[in-house]
């Protein structure tokens, strides 16, 4: 028989405040016109991007993270001591080691929480919203901060045609913490390893530090084998989160899909039949792709412009890099 204790955490948790940070610079297509042969008529026909925002050399992963967390811990309510666990996700800071969430943790006035890194693409903040449900119930922290972050105008080739005009820059962080009634879905959640050539970098770091190459690495993708997977399979996915948390789409008040490219937004609407009084996300027209910060983002800017209210029952769903995934169903803060 076990004689360690049960864990004495709250029953459910919620995401309880949210707060993001876009970089002051904001890049019309016209930029992105300088280094490839293209048109804004065709980036905004095949993206839906019509601009993006870069971060200067002082927006660094994190000083955006800790903009969006400071919003995030105000809006929830907290104080920055009382906030147990710190979870980033992102794939373009450069420093290996320490993780950024032990920096950010710091610089946000936490005082000694646990605080760790996890790289999973565009799903991240999926990854990062699950782990931090799991802490809050087992007890191991009351409250979480899980942010997305990105600076992708570092890893992006500005002369390839297919993803020059894609990736912005980006923070957006949520506060989660006990709830009394379930306020965070089940997760469907997963790999498909065999398509991890689909998106991926160009080379290894070790690749352009020996020499083997001269171009810093950069984020490519095959884009139609993207489209394709993204629209139909992942449309199952989000599917399966609604009947993991028991509700239809007509239970529906917002849908926030990982803001990749509008094309994609929209054919999932169409594939998953959305009633049309279902809020869409498609913050992407003018932040475009942050990756793990685009959910958290978008979410931001729903309840910040009024189209979303607080109470309402959201469909999130992150999907990209690996190729990884991760759908819930959540109640706004």
């Amino acid at each position: 028989m076990s004689k360690i204790k049960p864990s004495k955490g709250a029953p459910y948790a919620r995401i309880m405040g949210v707060g993001g940070y876009r970089p002051t610079r904001v890049v019309p297509n016209e930029v992105i016109l300088e280094t490839i042969d293209s048109s804004d008529e065709w980036i905004r026909s095949r993206s839906g991007i019509a601009t993006r925002h870069w971060a200067s050399p002082e927006e660094t992963v994190a000083a955006m993270s800790v903009e969006a967390s400071g919003k995030a811990i105000a809006d929830a309510g907290i104080t920055p001591e009382q906030v147990g666990a710190v979870i980033v996700s992102t794939v373009s800071h450069f420093k290996q080691t320490p993780a950024v969430a032990t920096e950010i943790a710091d610089k946000i006035g936490a005082g000694k929480p646990a605080a760790f890194d996890i790289s999973a693409g565009c799903a991240g903040f999926g990854y990062g919203l699950t782990l931090a449900k799991g802490m809050v119930v087992e007890g191991s922290a009351e409250y979480v901060l899980v942010i997305g972050v990105e600076r992708l105008s570092d890893l992006t080739d500005l002369e390839d045609r297919a993803t020059a005009f894609l990736f912005g820059d980006g923070a957006g962080a949520v506060i989660v913490g006990p709830a009394k009634e379930p306020a965070i879905g089940p997760t469907v959640w997963g790999s498909e390893g065999d398509k991890s050539e689909t998106i991926k970098q160009t080379v290894p770091w070790d690749d352009y530090r020996n020499g083997t190459v001269d171009k810093f690495p950069a984020i490519t993708q095959e884009g139609q084998a993207v489209f394709r997977w993204a629209v139909f399979e992942m449309a199952k996915v989000a599917q399966q989160a609604l009947d993991a948390a028991g509700i239809t789409s007509d239970d529906l008040d917002v849908f926030i899909p990982h803001q990749a490219n509008m094309r994609i937004i929209d054919s999932m609407v169409k594939t998953l039949k959305l009633p049309e009084h279902v809020t869409v996300a498609r913050d992407v027209e003018t932040t475009g792709n942050t990756s793990a910060a685009s959910i958290p983002l978008a979410m931001e800017r729903l309840l910040a412009t009024g189209q979303a209210k607080s109470g309402d029952t959201a469909l999130v769903i992150g999907f990209g890099a690996g190729l990884v995934y991760a759908a819930t169903v959540v109640t706004l803060p």
